[in-house]
């Protein structure tokens, strides 16, 4: 009895000191619900565009787009939000903390999307450039109405997993102070000396990433049945 009293004792406790600092983690994750839609939002079309430079026949576009891609998906993703937060303010423009990570998450992102977009394009077989152009479209027509639609359906799985992955990496805007949630949950551990703020981060974590999973399955699924349709 006395085991049990103790347990229902510690849960109880548990339950209410999670309360009293969900609040606070809230917060802290409509930050980093922000950070991650800003990014979404604004690194997949430009993303598209870069990929476009990165397979045009303008050789100075190819080369921009190519030394875009290899700078940021060759450097660390916490050195470039150091660099828009730290750096720019040596160059006169200065940023806040919310700004500089979006930024920087938009460029590093970008390339990474960038090299999915290139990837789908090219697995597109060769014969449907043809296609289009025997019916007289434009290259333009070509892109917009027969490629880009069968290669969104191929890239929603890489899509996917990348904008996972940005959920997770929300978690270093921490390193310029801005009160995302996982610093929220640690200030709640080093006030209180109690891990159960990581543990509650962590759970709001796999919502997140459960609710993307969820979306894009049903995405993808859509589309693959768009396709079947129009072929």
């Amino acid at each position: 009895m006395n085991f049990l009293s103790s347990s229902w004792a510690y849960i109880v406790e548990w339950f209410s000191y999670s309360e009293r600092i969900l609040p606070s983690l809230l917060n802290g994750g409509k930050i980093t619900l922000m950070v991650f839609v800003l990014t979404l939002v604004m690194s997949l079309p430009l993303g598209l565009v870069i990929s476009l430079m990165r397979i045009s026949k303008i050789a100075p576009l190819k080369w921009f787009a190519s030394a875009y891609i290899w700078i940021l998906r060759g450097t660390p993703l916490l050195l470039q939000l150091y660099f828009v937060y730290f750096g720019l303010p040596n160059i006169g423009i200065t940023l806040d903390g919310i700004t500089s990570a979006v930024t920087a998450f938009v460029l590093n992102y970008a390339a990474y999307f960038a090299e999915i977009y290139r990837a789908g394009i090219e697995s597109i077989d060769r014969g449907q450039y043809e296609a289009g152009k025997v019916l007289g479209f434009s290259q333009s027509q070509i892109m917009r109405r027969i490629i880009i639609p069968q290669t969104l359906s191929r890239i929603i799985p890489p899509i996917t997993n990348e904008t996972i992955t940005l959920v997770k990496d929300t978690a270093l805007i921490t390193a310029i102070s801005v009160s995302e949630l996982l610093r929220a949950a640690k200030g709640a551990v080093n006030r209180d000396m109690n891990t159960t703020a990581f543990l509650l981060a962590a759970l709001l974590y796999l919502f997140f990433t459960l609710l993307l999973t969820i979306l894009f399955k049903f995405t993808e699924k859509r589309f693959s049945r768009h396709i079947r349709r129009e072929s």
